[in-house]
């Protein structure tokens, strides 16, 4: 059986093992033990600060810390971090080009009962939008542990899109993580699917349905939403014609916009977009929600085939 762990957990032991370095600060909202940043905390109690319910007030404290030399990761829910602090991220991170990263876990529809008022569908295009902004969205726990070294690493502002959910993993410790680089996880050139986080394990499962049916998938991780890889998209348009994007995110402003703005200004050519279709979510089991919103494996080898039949 493939082996599950939430991205946020690898989140929380990335902290706790790049924590020797005195120059890192980490940050909660009274959210600790659900962002997994209080593994961090029982390892370095005098750089671990709750900021209580009070998203706004933690990023702009963030900054300030961060301007007198410290590398700060503020962790929240991704609903409050893009939503509720959306301002502060802006004009004291951003603005400034401020070393915060931000931790956001529960992202997307996966947060399952807890509904819609957590349930954030937005963040990704909320946090791309934004100037000096690096936006990452790991897979699995293996892209995640690396993905917060390279936030570590990265100069800026860098946002980290973490789930709640335990995630198959997909990778193993040999992994070569380039921020910015997308990987192609499967070769094929009859159509390429372009995913991101959660629902790269969910396409895989879709490219060997396809591959049962004749139909050879080239499939694509895209880890770094921004800055976005035009070479690895501009390739596959032209060596595959068509192009399925699949992201657990709103269709609009998201992964699926992301790779659309690359094709229409450089190789236009046919595309679909799995995602959430400008609704809000509803409180249920994860994989209740997956199936009513359309992000099952299935889903996404009936949008592969109703691409290909109007290329």
């Amino acid at each position: 059986m493939q082996k599950k762990i939430p991205t946020r957990e690898a989140y929380g032991n990335t902290l706790a093992e790049i924590g020797c370095d005195e120059r890192i600060v980490v940050m909660d909202a009274d959210l600790s033990k659900s962002t997994k940043t209080v593994i961090f905390k029982e390892k370095y109690p005098e750089r671990f600060f709750n900021m209580g319910i009070a998203e706004a007030n933690m990023m702009s404290a963030a900054a300030g810390i961060a301007s007198c030399g410290k590398i700060v990761f503020a962790s929240t829910f991704a609903m409050f971090a893009s939503g509720r602090a959306f301002e502060q991220v802006r004009n004291s991170i951003c603005y400034p080009q401020l070393d915060v990263k931000i931790g956001a876990s529960h992202s997307g529809i996966t947060v399952g009962e807890d509904g819609a008022s957590h349930q954030t569908i937005e963040d990704i295009a909320i946090m791309r939008v934004l100037p000096n902004m690096t936006v990452v969205s790991p897979a699995d726990a293996v892209e995640a542990r690396f993905a917060t070294i390279a936030a570590y690493k990265t100069p800026g502002p860098f946002y980290l899109r973490l789930t709640r959910l335990a995630v198959p993993v997909i990778f193993d410790e040999t992994y070569k993580f380039e921020l910015g680089k997308g990987v192609t996880l499967k070769e094929g050139n009859d159509v390429t699917i372009i995913a991101t986080g959660f629902m790269v394990s969910k396409s895989l499962e879709a490219v060997d349905i396809l591959k049962q049916e004749g139909i050879n998938v080239r499939l694509i991780n895209i880890h770094t939403i921004k800055p976005i890889d035009k070479d690895i998209i501009i390739k596959a348009a032209k060596e595959t014609g068509a192009i399925v994007t699949c992201e657990e995110h709103s269709v609009m402003g998201g992964l699926g916009s992301a790779v659309a703005e690359v094709l229409v200004e450089n190789y236009p050519v046919p595309m679909k977009r799995v995602g959430i279709m400008d609704k809000f979510g509803k409180s249920g089991k994860p994989d209740e929600l997956l199936e009513m919103y359309g992000l099952t494996p299935k889903d996404i080898v009936e949008n592969v085939k109703e691409l290909l039949k109007k290329r």
